[in-house]
């Protein structure tokens, strides 16, 4: 039976390949709800989802394209010193947010040289693969 378009209640747990956890819902003690199929989650996420059983359980591995896609070089940006203010007060690793249009987008300083301020826009979760522990605790 699938759980497409319903909303489902799950407890998971989210690893790198090294086994570092990244985020886990049961440290939150509060499990995550979403209307599955709907977009809400990452693709890999949501297909495995999809066919649980209430009860069961499943570990999955997701590749990039199926998690927050690939790291693209183009998101990666840089800006002349000169036309950022405060340019001296900025550090390598500061997260700042970037306008895309009127969209926000997050970024982290990466390189700062005599000439200008360097950006990679890219999530911080593009390019890995990921691992995780889902349990469908309830699908209505």
């Amino acid at each position: 039976m699938s759980n497409e378009g319903k909303n489902v209640k799950v407890h998971y747990r989210g690893t790198f390949d090294d086994g570092t956890e990244f985020d886990s819902s049961y440290k939150r003690n509060q499990p995550l709800t979403f209307k599955c199929m709907s977009g809400q989650m990452i693709a890999g996420f949501d297909n495995a989802v999809k066919d649980m059983e209430v009860g069961e359980t499943v570990n999955v591995r997701l590749a990039p394209a199926d998690a927050y896609g690939e790291r693209d070089p183009e998101l990666i940006v840089h800006f002349p010193k000169k036309r950022v203010p405060r340019a001296g007060s900025y550090q390598v690793g500061d997260k700042i947010t970037l306008r895309s249009g009127m969209r926000p987008l997050p970024s982290v300083i990466i390189e700062i040289t005599d000439e200008e301020i360097i950006c990679d826009a890219n999530s911080e979760m593009a390019g890995k693969y990921l691992n995780f522990e889902i349990t469908l605790i309830s699908a209505e």
